[in-house]
């Protein structure tokens, strides 16, 4: 792993965690599209360790962004009386709980057989053709409308990201567009349930660690990913206030045909 594919791999994770691309599905692509050796054939450990990497960035970026929204979620749930600040944080510990059961089922299939090129293509058009249905629904609700049973759709939903080209953050804000979430609200849910998903994976990915493995790719890794999960973030907050999901749907489908168009083409 050199410094330069350590920095583009970070940037790829930084962007694609948070915005509805599927960060796993171009973490594939692009070692696939540049003729890179993929580290998860050549070398199981090295690629464990630099995704723990990947990982730690993302998570320090979603913990620095929504830290007051967890501070006051926690102590809402400590609270006895009842409140919308608690229950959308019990909605967040049940929604969590598929993603993190089909991870741990998965995990063999997610890092061998989920990772080819023409299943990455078609998942990218089919999660656009998705996410475009969804975002033409009418947006009429607000985050703390949300119900037990929309939660566990959300929940359900995030566990299809185990396969490259679904996207986590695309999947549970598909699934919540579908349940009249407004675009904005849809996101922020997703990110927050984002935090237990991704500390859970980098945790089981902490045995894989070891202080001889932190060199310099691996903190460019962790700082790229944080530096550009944090902007992602923001700017996907943002533009959500008066934009909608088509630039990333179509995205989706220039980035589905034309990984469908290599392969059948031999590459």
């Amino acid at each position: 792993m050199t410094v330069l594919h350590a920095l583009i791999l970070g940037i790829v994770q930084g962007l694609g965690e948070f915005l509805p691309i599927s960060s796993s599905a171009h973490l594939v692509l692009i070692p696939w599209l540049f003729g890179w050796k993929d580290p998860a054939l050549t070398n199981a450990g090295a690629a464990l360790t630099f995704d723990v990497a990947l990982h730690m960035g993302t998570l320090l970026a979603v913990v620095l962004y929504f830290w007051k929204d967890w501070v006051r979620l926690v102590k809402a749930a400590l609270r006895r009386q009842a409140s919308d600040d608690k229950r959308i944080f019990w909605y967040l510990v049940v929604a969590t709980i598929p993603g993190g059961l089909f991870g741990l089922a998965l995990e063999k299939q997610a890092e061998n057989a989920f990772r080819k090129p023409l299943l990455i293509g078609i998942m990218m058009i089919v999660m656009g053709i998705l996410l475009y249905l969804a975002d033409k629904k009418r947006q009429l609700r607000k985050m703390d409308t949300m119900t037990m049973v929309d939660a566990i759709w959300i929940g359900l939903s995030q566990a299809l990201a185990i396969i490259p080209g679904v996207s986590r953050s695309g999947s549970t804000m598909t699934t919540a567009r579908f349940l009249d979430l407004t675009r904005e609200d849809a996101a922020r849910f997703s990110f927050l349930m984002s935090t237990p998903i991704i500390l859970g994976a980098g945790v089981l990915k902490l045995r894989h660690l070891t202080m001889a493995s932190i060199d310099l790719p691996f903190s460019v890794g962790v700082i790229s990913a944080f530096v550009v999960g944090v902007l992602s973030i923001s700017f996907l907050l943002r533009y959500l206030k008066s934009s909608n999901f088509a630039l990333f749907v179509g995205y989706r489908f220039i980035i589905g045909i034309l990984v469908i168009g290599l392969v059948l083409a031999g590459h």
